[in-house]
């Protein structure tokens, strides 16, 4: 044989072994992930099953008025925000502060969670809605990166890339076992085939 030859065998092996290493552990590194995303896929496609978990709750409130009572531009929104915070343990991000003549509407947003404030700029009294949607909204929620901060999407970004890793190491490792090469790269056609008339087919 060779020096071609046995380079190329080398190689062979080489890439195949490291394959084998990073598709294993980067597997289990991703493993949670994974799981976590297949289970809210199944518990977003059947929202219906947990509708009985939300939970709304009225409060009622005031804030001082030199924080609402001048014009718009003076409005103290970070004491007003802070004030509801505190008085409700409200949780979530500030997602919206509207203004109109007589009303300030304070909007607040997390996963699986609402509390939206109406204020009345001249009395200062507030009417507050807390709606909790349960613990498998959060989890959905989650799933889709709705209302979690710049540092969950960094995570979703991550954990779509690990899956795309993991998935291509396992095609290179099926290409380096000869015994099932075929029928591995054969199956992985029909299930990308079936996906797809399933979609033609019964997708409106």
């Amino acid at each position: 044989m060779t020096a071609h030859h046995h380079s190329q065998n080398y190689w062979r092996r080489r890439t195949a072994s490291v394959s084998r290493w990073l598709h294993i552990y980067f597997s289990m590194v991703s493993f949670a992930i994974v799981f976590f995303f297949a289970v809210t896929g199944i518990t977003l496609n059947h929202t219906e099953w947990f509708s009985g978990q939300e939970r709304v709750a009225q409060l009622k409130g005031s804030v001082n008025t030199a924080w609402v009572k001048v014009e718009d531009a003076a409005v103290n929104k970070l004491s007003v925000v802070e004030h509801l915070r505190s008085a409700h343990s409200i949780k979530g991000a500030l997602s919206d502060f509207r203004l109109d003549e007589t009303q300030a509407a304070v909007s607040f947003k997390g996963p699986g969670y609402a509390a939206d404030a109406f204020i009345n700029r001249e009395s200062g009294e507030y009417e507050l809605t807390e709606t909790r949607h349960g613990f498998v909204a959060v989890l959905n929620d989650l799933h889709k990166g709705r209302d979690t901060g710049r540092v969950w999407a960094w995570v979703i970004d991550l954990s779509a890339a690990l899956m795309c890793f993991v998935s291509l190491t396992g095609m290179v490792l099926i290409w380096f076992v000869k015994r099932h090469r075929f029928n591995g790269l054969l199956f992985a056609a029909l299930g990308g085939l079936l996906c797809y008339l399933l979609y033609q087919v019964w997708v409106p």
